[in-house]
């Protein structure tokens, strides 16, 4: 049994570490915020071997990949940064690794990931070098409100599409789901039991709702019984250390689009998301994030040792979302996050149960919370309007953080110089005009999948 004295040097020591009381959390709060977040992302573990399995990587070897290196992120996160913010794979980065480069292009898998070694290194280098942060402290405040209300949008367009709200249609692109699906209904529930909770103020709400949905799941036969409680993580030979291997192979000029591709899309995502989610955590302070450097940094790392290990970039998780929704501000909430991902590798068939329609309603209402940085953006001004309104529709609607960041980048500078107000507009705004007009030119002559 835990003693007294040692139940109080434990605390003191997570307050010496997270500054808990500066931050006005508590352990329970964060702890719970840690567990929010990961049943929220936990999907990323079934979802990445499916889609790198496509690629023709083995399956078993890349659910293991994916928990360590989100592992890793998690630690990085809340012992470097001290961040609410959690890691994992990106689930766009895998696609387009798959449906892109391999199964588009025709590049082996080996070689494609010796690119995403290479572009690991590459941000790495950007990182240390603090590039990336002088980047992010010069994008203007209202640019940074677009993105984290275009991030909110988006990931609540996730959450209607996973819960079978929205399906995909021929004649208009996206349209309302069917009723008659039972599923459906787990996602209708839990957006009600959050929102009807969240409206009453109490503490938990979005956790309790992913409870609630899962345990009706269970009880009406929606959701499957595990068939185990343990299982043994499968080995990571097949995928280890097939990045540095196929290194040579990077030379081919083909390899150099998809090298920057992966760089620059990397770098705009995890911005992005960094950006919107400080803004909701309330962590931004006269435009500028804390500590930003060792945020960016834990990102780059654990990108890093995810090629090595074998799998596509890493990025900051919008669903840490929702363990700020619920109360995370500290880097407790992130090493929660990452705990509970090495405990997934022992009770995995656990996992299954937490389905796309227990989680679409955390992500539904916290894209209510995150839109509410629309308030804040100078509307009057057309100026800055019009790049904040590309920023915020782009996301959603080509599903790509990276594409909306860029319809405000190429926007922004013009119609600010066109204002007459081109002195406010510095040096990197206009670098990074260039920048995404070269991504965007290069994503469009690359094969479709």
């Amino acid at each position: 049994m835990l003693k007294s004295s040692d139940s109080t040097a434990s605390t003191s020591f997570l307050e010496r570490t997270f500054h808990l009381s500066e931050q006005q959390t508590t352990v329970r709060q964060e702890l719970l915020a840690g567990l929010t977040t990961f049943v929220s992302m936990a999907y990323i573990l079934f979802v990445n071997p499916s889609i790198l399995g496509a690629a023709g990587m083995d399956k078993g070897a890349v659910f293991t990949v994916t928990a360590i290196s989100a592992i890793i992120g998690c630690l990085l996160m809340a012992f470097l940064a001290n961040y609410p913010i959690a890691i994992a794979p990106g689930l766009g980065d895998n696609a387009f690794f798959t449906y892109s480069v391999v199964l588009g292009m025709g590049i082996p898998w080996e070689k494609a990931m010796a690119g995403v070694f290479v572009a690991a290194i590459l941000f790495t280098i950007l990182s240390f070098l603090k590039v990336r942060e002088v980047v992010i402290d010069a994008i203007p405040s209202d640019l940074k409100l677009a993105m984290a209300a275009g991030i909110g949008i988006f990931i609540a367009f996730v959450g209607l599409q996973g819960g079978g709200l929205i399906v995909a249609s021929k004649a208009s692109l996206v349209e309302i789901g069917s009723f008659t699906v039972p599923t459906t209904w787990l996602t209708i529930f839990g957006i009600f039991v959050i929102a009807i909770l969240m409206a009453m103020r109490v503490p938990g709400s979005i956790f309790i709702g992913l409870v609630a949905s899962t345990a009706l799941g269970l009880i009406t036969g929606l959701i499957k019984m595990p068939d185990s409680l343990i299982s043994l993580a499968p080995s990571m030979a097949p995928t280890m250390g097939v990045a540095v291997k196929n290194l040579p192979t990077v030379v081919d000029p083909q390899m150099w689009a998809v090298v920057l591709i992966f760089l620059l899309v990397a770098f705009f995502d995890t911005a992005g998301t960094l950006i919107g989610l400080a803004q909701q955590a309330g962590i931004m302070k006269n435009n500028k994030m804390p500590r930003i450097g060792r945020a960016l940094m834990s990102d780059s790392l654990s990108m890093l040792a995810g090629s090595v290990m074998g799998t596509t970039p890493t990025a900051a998780y919008v669903e840490s979302s929702a363990g700020i929704a619920v109360g995370g501000r500290t880097g407790l909430t992130a090493l929660t996050t990452g705990v509970l991902f090495m405990f997934s590798l022992l009770f995995s068939p656990l996992l299954t149960v937490v389905t796309s329609q227990v989680t679409a309603p955390a992500l539904i209402i916290v894209g209510v919370l995150m839109a509410s940085a629309l308030k804040d953006i100078h509307w009057d001004q057309f100026e800055i309007a019009v790049p904040a309104f590309l920023t915020i529709v782009g996301m959603p609607l080509t599903y790509n953080i990276s594409y909306g960041i860029a319809f405000g980048f190429l926007t922004y500078p013009i119609l600010m110089t066109a204002a007459g107000r081109r002195k406010e507009v510095n040096a990197v705004m206009w670098s990074l005009l260039i920048v995404f007009v070269v991504l965007l030119y290069i994503l469009n002559i690359l094969p479709k999948s």
